[in-house]
């Protein structure tokens, strides 16, 4: 396909598990090795080629706005504040006249991740078949998560087709917060409010949700503790194990 144009960052959640580095601030504003988590997305996308970039916002709303003004770029991303949260399907679906007509990428505010031997937003975009897929996932290895990573959440056949597992069943991967999204997933979606685990279930029963496993270092950021330990294995040059 051609590489993506559009992007969109998820950065209106609420950050709970982060607290209390987040009764202050967004979780996508926390710094890691000096530069907001919310700067690093948009410099991937950036970096990857992609010029037309969505940033949503609530929980400290206009500290986000001030962040994107701040980062600026040409065309300028556009900041779309939710006064209610949608999650993460009813956020997208309401950027979705911002983000044109051609599949995008959307990035969780929160993920961070070293490329491997390609950019991964490039080796999506070469792998995403709009003839065969509605939704590619960056998927990490359970085993080179240092993190809890329960049951995991996905596992992949021989294509790549993504699956969710079963009762008593255990998930190789995890997905890793960036993503590839055809608009037509969210054909008669609702308004307001719903997950992006909506959509997926859809392409999951029309067999068109698949995965690529990420060939770099992810780092897990869910509590301060995972923070911190991200921090001082970066200073310190150890990376996550990355095949």
């Amino acid at each position: 396909m051609i590489a993506p144009t559009h992007a969109m960052v998820l950065a209106a959640g609420l950050g709970t598990r982060m607290r209390p580095l987040t009764d202050d601030r967004p979780k996508p504003l926390l710094p890691l090795e000096g530069r907001s988590l919310l700067h690093h997305a948009m410099d991937r996308l950036r970096d990857a080629g992609i010029s037309n970039l969505v940033v949503n916002a609530h929980w400290f709303a206009e500290q986000i706005a001030d962040a994107v003004e701040a980062y600026g770029g040409a065309p300028p991303p556009v900041v779309l504040r939710e006064t209610a949260l949608l999650e993460t399907g009813g956020g997208v679906k309401a950027a979705l006249p911002h983000l044109g007509s051609a599949p995008f990428v959307v990035v969780n505010g929160d993920a961070f991740w070293l490329d491997g031997p390609n950019a991964a937003l490039r080796r999506m975009a070469a792998a995403f078949d709009p003839e065969e897929m509605d939704a590619l996932l960056l998927l990490v290895r359970t085993a080179h998560v240092d993190g809890e990573t329960g049951r995991g959440d996905f596992l992949l056949d021989p294509l790549g087709r993504a699956r969710r597992p079963k009762e008593r069943e255990i998930a190789p991967y995890l997905f890793g917060g960036v993503q590839i999204l055809s608009p037509a997933l969210f054909a008669d979606t609702p308004d307001g409010a719903f997950s992006l685990n909506r959509v997926y279930d859809r392409a999951i029963e029309n067999g068109r949700l698949f995965g690529l496993v990420h060939d770099g270092a992810w780092f897990h950021l869910s509590t301060p503790r995972d923070l911190d330990r991200a921090e001082t294995m970066l200073r310190a040059g150890i990376l996550p194990a990355l095949f």
